[in-house]
């Protein structure tokens, strides 16, 4: 049982959820892009939703598999969105931005009522950090800002290394909105409300991948016996 095959099994799920003439936001990454998939299919046999992308790629990703469209300037208001994580603890609490969509994605999972997490059980931890924290930042005074999102880091109890992202070409990654991505090695985050007030405090961070009380409920798709076995939380 593979990663592909328990991201599809828990984007199945995910479907389930979809009613006709919602408002459905659309994550970005991996298991979103196997959610996007199987709502391709929904759609083309006669669904009816409009879905708001959270990302360039996935507009793209969801305008070829012939998913209607519009922004969230058009829709302000959403009733779902379906989005992966690079991490989630057992309070719901997650490690978001892997993929580089941080900002657009919490903008959009804060316009839900609802957002449900897809991802492979293997994501699920104990406590948050392993997976490197992105801190999503203005281009200007990179320097100066990296030097107090530092600060805020160790004020917060944490500690480890701070290091800008990178495209394929070696420059720096640019996100949808024009920014840059530091990505925080921690290891751990003992206190994740506290380390997101002192980044919050930073002029210069535009969003980090602390996704704190967003999260409505999960599901996790982990491989028994060949089998892949969904568990849903928060009442999915």
């Amino acid at each position: 049982m593979s990663g592909p095959d328990l991201r599809r099994a828990a984007a199945a799920v995910a479907l389930t959820l979809v009613e006709p003439g919602m408002r459905l936001g659309i994550g970005t990454g991996s298991t979103a892009n196997a959610f996007v998939e199987l709502l391709g299919e929904r759609v083309r046999g006669g669904l009816d939703i409009v879905g708001v992308p959270t990302s360039e790629a996935t507009r793209i990703a969801a305008t070829r598999a012939g998913i209607l469209l519009a922004t969230l300037e058009e829709m302000p208001q959403l009733d779902l969105t379906i989005d992966g994580a690079d991490e989630i603890d057992g309070q719901m609490r997650l490690i978001k931005g892997g993929g580089a969509a941080l900002l657009r994605e919490k903008i959009v999972a804060c316009a839900s009522t609802r957002m449900v997490v897809i991802a492979d059980a293997a994501k699920s931890v104990a406590m948050l950090g392993a997976f490197p924290l992105p801190v999503e930042v203005n281009a200007f005074g990179l320097s100066s800002t990296r030097i107090a999102v530092a600060a805020a880091i160790a004020a917060a109890g944490c500690a480890g290394a701070l290091t800008l992202r990178t495209g394929p070409d070696g420059a720096p990654l640019t996100t949808d909105g024009g920014h840059y991505i530091l990505d925080a090695h921690l290891g751990r985050i003992p206190d994740p409300e506290a380390l997101s007030s002192a980044l919050w405090a930073v002029p210069g961070v535009v969003e980090h991948g602390l996704f704190l009380g967003i999260a409505t409920g999960a599901i996790l798709a982990e491989a028994r016996d060949g089998e892949a076995v969904v568990t849903r939380l928060g009442g999915v």
